[in-house]
């Protein structure tokens, strides 16, 4: 059961058995039908969750009303609010479950024991914030910087699995255009 978080661990840091066995103790596996909702807008998110089996989408609703993607989160991804995980404060955010999925929860309570039982699980943590602040800084300059055909072709070419898994209109809702234009933009990619 623990074979996938155990390695996806070990690739920043190598944890003995004990330490991992201390892991283990603290995370919480959970099943989560499609189209359950594990955080709501307003909520206080305590969790981090590792995505072991599933989709999941991560989105807030702008002030006409519209989702907006932020995150997918598949197989060997991490989900979480981290604002109000971290800051014990309502979220802004939903979190969805878009297929039935297998998680890995570790509350906000447990991380912190973790942190101080297992203290090289400090970097790990570390590097996996570095990664998300990275992809975001590229994912903010991209949607600045590129036209919506290049954010479509750099999204199926960093994401292919995702985009067979998700609907068009979550794919235009993350790249911050309407399902419309999605569909003439795969339209007009497709005859050339």
């Amino acid at each position: 059961m623990f074979e996938n978080i155990d390695a996806f661990v070990n690739r920043c840091a190598n944890f003995t058995k004990n330490e991992l066995d201390i892991f283990h103790t603290l995370i919480d596996f959970k099943t989560v039908n499609k189209k359950e909702y594990l955080l709501q807008e307003g909520e206080i998110c305590n969790f981090e969750a590792y995505v072991l089996k599933g989709c999941i989408r991560n989105y807030f609703i702008d002030e006409n009303g519209f989702e907006v993607i932020l995150q997918f989160a598949i197989e060997d991804w991490w989900v979480s609010d981290i604002a109000s995980f971290h800051e014990k404060k309502p979220s802004k955010l939903y979190i969805e479950t878009l297929e039935d999925c297998e998680l890995f929860f570790l509350t906000y309570e447990n991380k912190e024991e973790l942190l101080k039982r297992v203290p090289k699980f400090e970097r790990f943590f570390r590097l996996m914030v570095q990664k998300k602040l990275s992809s975001t800084q590229n994912r903010l300059i991209n949607t600045i910087a590129k036209s919506a055909p290049e954010k479509y072709l750099d999204f199926i070419k960093l994401y292919p699995t995702i985009s067979q898994r998700v609907t068009q209109h979550h794919i235009a809702s993350y790249l911050g255009i309407s399902a419309e234009f999605l569909s003439k933009i795969r339209t007009k990619l497709s005859k050339q």
